[in-house]
């Protein structure tokens, strides 16, 4: 159960994962040892699963997003397993998710560029086993780009 000092906690967190405890009970009203030991808790819960690095895309020679809908040809539980461990295994597919709707899956992928992103569907994407058809929509500009939760602020006592 989660009280809204560690709700305070990771909302921090979420901003600056390497802010130290004493950086962060400067905005939550706690002793750095009690923040360690609420983070700490929540570690081991598996609440905070991580902490990552945010990379500038378009510094590492990755400027093409797209999003991929993909279409199976079959729904069975074996397709999708071997589908799921396909796409998996591809380092230019950075989120994947069953959805419904007109296709089965929807990817978000990353390359260098253009010819990198037709490579990557023509070559790999569509000569999976089992993929019916591949559509992609490349992204132009992003509106908006956050890995931050909406965390519920609990009301009450801490």
């Amino acid at each position: 159960m989660l009280d809204k000092f560690d709700y305070q906690i990771l909302e921090q967190l979420q901003k600056d994962a390497r802010a130290s405890h004493q950086q962060l009970s400067q905005h939550v009203p706690l002793s750095p040892s009690q923040i360690g030991r609420r983070i700490q808790r929540m570690e081991e819960s598996g609440v905070v699963r991580g902490y990552r690095v945010t990379l500038d895309p378009e510094l590492l020679g990755l400027s093409v997003q797209a999003f991929v809908s993909v279409i199976l040809e079959r729904h069975g539980e074996v397709a999708i397993r071997e589908f799921a461990a396909a796409v998996q295994a591809m380092p230019e597919v950075l989120e994947g998710f069953g959805i419904t709707g007109d296709a089965d899956y929807l990817l978000r992928v990353i390359v260098p560029d253009l010819p990198a992103l037709s490579r990557f569907v023509m070559h790999k994407l569509t000569s999976l086993p089992g993929v019916r058809s591949v559509k992609s929509s490349v992204a132009l500009a992003p509106v908006k780009h956050t890995a931050s939760l909406p965390l519920p602020m609990p009301v009450g006592k801490g």
